[in-house]
């Protein structure tokens, strides 16, 4: 089963780190994304860029653009991994893992659903 790990952090921490922490923490993530792809259970992952370039669209129609996220929160989504795993139990273990290269950063785990109608997604 794929699961997302949705990566939160308050807003202005990620920014406020120097080139030398951000590499830091990076070093302790790649690792853990190097047992993953070992493995054989990493998906795609990405780091958002902050929110300021972020826009939503909403409403009828072509809806109406506005800057920024919808949600008004102190945290704020910076990236996600998409991991196969058999369990939600061991996603939870792969968050886990995560964050403790990144001690400060929440971590969401959801399943992931193909949505096209009639279609599946491959077996994991």
């Amino acid at each position: 089963m794929l699961y997302a790990i949705l990566a939160y952090h308050a807003a202005g921490v990620v920014e406020s780190w120097t080139p030398q922490e951000d590499a830091a923490l990076m070093k302790d993530l790649l690792a853990r994304h190097d047992e993953l792809v070992a493995d054989g259970r990493m998906g795609p992952a990405a780091r958002l860029d902050g929110t300021e370039g972020a826009v939503t669209i909403r409403g009828a129609g072509e809806g109406v653009v506005t800057d920024g996220p919808f949600a008004e929160t102190k945290e704020q989504l910076l990236g996600f991994y998409v991991v196969n795993c058999p369990t939600r139990d061991e996603a939870l273990d792969v968050a886990r893992d995560l964050r403790r290269a990144n001690p400060t950063a929440v971590y969401e785990i959801r399943p992931v659903k193909l949505y096209i109608p009639g279609a599946d997604l491959p077996p994991g």
